[in-house]
């Protein structure tokens, strides 16, 4: 399934959505956020041949913060401050696209209703929180992590605490048809959790799931809902109250 954009909720009629689940504020984090994601990725593209030594520097390798932590072969610092700096990498224009289309469609809802500040801080936690699991499930491995998907897996939780009932314009594809239908966050999103936390079952017998890290989806996603149920209370959107 492919969300498209998302809807106010079923009890807002049709004439009266105006815009899709519209925020009452400019989502300017989420917007920079897009944007340096994007900067970054332009500047991997200029590196080269120096790109494997960038990804590898700045990226999140999890035998190289297991080694800091045991051996103290550098220091703790620099090894763990990639669980921040790897979520601004990204292995391809695919990769880049997926994620950054996510959090255009859900992260302007969640900013509104944390506010610009504590999205900012929301949306990096999340992203370190699922770095940290990627590493206690790999902590062996070899091999950079990169990317924002556990930071928008934080997003995507929190949407689903903040907006279940809000209507996500879903593609869905039946080859060789494809299907665009108006499915509840909490059905879309649910799903995509699951089916998270069935791969991720899968690739604790050793092998990093193909290269994509399922853990860090989950625990992105698992930390986005408790906070969202911890803090999210003190805001509501122009969707619910109109």
């Amino acid at each position: 399934m492919i969300p498209l954009r998302d809807h106010d909720p079923p009890a807002v009629p049709l004439r009266r959505a105006r815009r899709d689940n519209p925020s009452a504020t400019v989502p300017f984090v989420s917007r920079a956020l897009i944007a340096l994601s994007a900067a970054v990725f332009l500047y991997q593209a200029l590196l080269g041949p120096d790109l494997r030594a960038f990804v590898y520097g700045w990226g999140l390798v999890p035998v190289r913060l297991t080694l800091a932590l045991r051996f103290h072969e550098e220091p703790v610092a620099a090894a763990g401050l990639t669980l921040l700096t790897s979520m601004f990498l990204h292995g391809g224009w695919s990769h880049l696209i997926g994620n950054m289309w996510y959090l255009w469609i859900f992260g302007d809802n969640v900013e509104d209703r944390l506010g610009h500040v504590r999205f900012l801080l929301f949306y990096l936690a999340s992203g370190v929180v699922a770095g940290l699991l990627h590493f206690l499930t790999h902590s062996a491995s070899e091999l950079p992590t990169v990317g924002a998907s556990g930071a928008i897996a934080g997003v995507l939780g929190a949407y689903t605490v903040a907006f279940p009932r809000a209507r996500v314009v879903t593609l869905i594809p039946l080859f060789p048809f494809f299907q665009i239908v108006a499915l509840p966050a909490f059905l879309v999103l649910g799903l995509w959790f699951v089916l998270q936390f069935v791969l991720g079952l899968g690739a604790l017998g050793g092998s990093t799931g193909g290269g994509i890290a399922w853990w860090a989806h989950i625990g992105g996603f698992a930390f986005g809902w408790l906070a969202m149920r911890l803090l999210g209370g003190s805001r509501r959107s122009q969707a619910w109250v109109r």
